[in-house]
């Protein structure tokens, strides 16, 4: 039984770090998908080869699929969060559903306007490759709906890394990379590209509050979350690396269409979780204190 209310007796804490990305979603997160502008983009689809269209539909189908999943399987971790009575964290986590939605309608359009059902329908024969099925249809769902019958500190910990680390961190800024290298540096699909702009934007803040949730349970409950953290990260790892080397497999040649490098999204994806596995280790040896003041001028 609820016998108080923060908001009454102590008020919002404006200085937190979450109430700090709740002041960015409501300033950049104020974005319409549906106002995006893809007529660009059915002219440049049209002038690719069928190899090009294919590729840049198989990457389109992956994050269209992962933008639903976590739509879907996120609730569970704003309740937990909810439960604690942290509001400042759960009113900015209120942000992240409503991004996560506009993300899956604006993939959805891009998908019906520009690629068609056709090519789309061809390109997701195989874009969901076995690791990709692992991580999307077992272990998201698991682990964050575990929380809603156990939501200890080592079972948010290992929520918040399949999320916010891996799936977000990893998975999505490689395919962010791939993007760039192929929208940008050909100077195509300005909506696609305006759009994912707006993507990774949004996400940078969900990995931000994830790296301070992490960190805030490493250092409030000691050795065991980090172990949880520890164990989790490289599980999702071993998955994410197999991804990507399953999703190169679907081309023979050693090099991807449109010229770009196989190795270039490995080493790129190693990258990110070696930064993100850094960063929250250092959790170990900080006050919540020091966590808010890194947190706040990072």
């Amino acid at each position: 039984m609820r016998t108080s209310f923060k908001t009454v007796a102590k008020g919002l804490d404006f200085d937190s770090y979450p109430m700090k990305l709740w002041a960015k979603a409501k300033k950049y997160g104020i974005w319409d998908p549906a106002a995006i502008d893809f007529s660009q983009d059915k002219k440049d689809w049209a002038k690719l080869s069928h190899t090009e269209k294919i590729f840049i539909a198989r990457i389109v189908t992956q994050f269209q699929a992962g933008e639903e999943a976590v739509t879907l399987d996120l609730l569970p971790l704003i309740m937990a969060v909810a439960k604690e009575g942290r509001v400042e964290e759960e009113m900015f986590l209120t942000s992240f559903l409503w991004e996560e939605a506009k993300h899956v309608e604006g993939f959805s359009r891009f998908i019906q306007e520009v690629i068609g059902e056709e090519i789309f329908e061809e390109a997701k024969k195989d874009a969901l490759v076995p690791a990709y099925q692992t991580l999307f249809y077992e272990v998201l769902p698991e682990t964050l709906n575990k929380l809603t019958t156990d939501s200890s500190p080592e079972n948010m910990a290992r929520a918040s890394v399949t999320y916010n680390m891996i799936i977000e961190g990893v998975l999505a800024e490689t395919g962010y990379l791939t993007f760039n290298h192929t929208l940008v540096a050909n100077n195509i699909m300005p909506g696609m590209v305006e759009f994912t702009a707006k993507l990774k934007q949004d996400e940078s803040r969900h990995i931000a509050y994830g790296i301070f949730l992490l960190s805030r349970l490493i250092s409030e409950n000691g050795p065991s979350v980090w172990d949880a953290v520890q164990d989790q990260m490289q599980k999702m790892m071993v998955l994410a690396a197999m991804q990507i080397q399953q999703g190169n497999d679907l081309y023979p040649d050693d090099t991807l269409p449109f010229g770009l490098k196989k190795d270039a999204y490995t080493a790129y994806a190693q990258d990110q979780f070696m930064k993100r596995f850094a960063r929250i280790e250092r959790a170990r040896t900080q006050t919540l204190e020091e966590i808010h003041t890194e947190a706040i001028g990072a």
